[in-house]
């Protein structure tokens, strides 16, 4: 049955080119689905797979704690293996295709108030070295850009046009989009930029560590979170807490939705609409607390 999921990989990297994490997560699924059907059903061959197999799988994971997010998501993998097996002709029919999803709470973005960017970006928070320019500038392309971190990490030099002022950003499934930049911006990387040169190195990714290797995750994860830390009490405070708040700003300022979306990338407009939820909540914090009529 894995020579079918390496199969499958194999055409989602190659093919779809998805992204090694979206590939990872993949594999991760549904070689422990496999394992599930193998050891409690005791079947090798993948056609004998049932629809109660697959209902079985997801009500055990339900009742293991897992969140309703992370079962959807394995399902969304079974789903999708079983149809790329259909197409190649290995399998007649999907059977995780009706098997019920569990229902996801609706948990809003977190987002930042605007006084607390104003003292996230307080000079006065950062060091004047060089790891120091590089974390202002960090948090910067964060905020004003709105980039998923592994965006940010993949970012290079040369995707910068300050004549034009725009970025390039590689996103999701490979797919380009052009986010512009503001003066400010550009004035705070060109600062960046210049520091960058002592490390001398001809790595052609901005962001890089103090000994000049491309950034990682986790490096970006705690940076952001250290500063955040300084600024808000929120649980969440990961570099996606920038992006949400990007987006929320700007609709808050009179942004469009479809503008929002081709910013952030996302293939839909429903994803984009969250924030229209985070700006009603704004908004009735705001009538709750000002307007005579909502304290009687």
């Amino acid at each position: 049955m894995k020579d079918h999921i390496f199969k499958f990989l194999d055409y989602l990297t190659f093919q779809k080119r998805y992204s090694k994490h979206t590939i990872t997560a993949y594999r991760n699924d549904l070689i422990t689905f496999v394992d599930y059907v193998q050891v409690f059903f005791e079947i090798d061959e993948i056609q004998a797979i049932t629809r109660r197999m697959v209902s079985s799988f997801i009500a055990d994971l339900a009742e293991s704690g897992i969140s309703s997010r992370s079962i959807n998501r394995k399902l969304s993998s079974i789903q999708s293996f079983f149809s790329f097996l259909i197409k190649e002709g290995i399998q007649e029919s999907n059977p995780a295709k009706s098997v019920q999803r569990p229902k996801t709470s609706s948990h809003l973005p977190s987002v930042m108030r605007s006084e607390q960017i104003e003292q996230l970006f307080d000079p006065e928070q950062f060091s004047k070295d060089l790891q120091g320019k590089r974390d202002y500038a960090l948090l910067s392309v964060l905020y004003a850009c709105g980039l998923r971190r592994d965006e940010l990490i993949n970012l290079k030099i040369s995707d910068i046009d300050f004549h034009v002022g725009q970025l390039k950003v590689l996103g999701k499934r490979n797919k380009e989009r052009i986010v512009p930049i503001a003066p400010q911006l550009a004035q705070v990387l060109t600062n960046y930029i210049e520091e960058r040169k002592a490390l001398e190195t001809s790595e052609p990714y901005l962001f890089l560590t103090s000994k000049a290797q491309k950034i990682y995750p986790s490096l970006v994860y705690d940076i952001v979170k250290n500063y955040l830390s300084k600024v808000t009490t929120m649980k969440k405070r990961s570099p996606h807490v920038l992006r949400h708040t990007f987006a929320t700003h700007l609709l808050n300022e009179g942004a469009n939705l479809q503008s929002i979306k081709e910013l952030l990338g996302h293939a839909s407009l429903a994803t984009t609409q969250v924030y229209t939820h985070t700006s009603l909540e704004k908004l009735k914090d705001v009538y709750n607390q000002a307007h005579p009529r909502s304290k009687k």
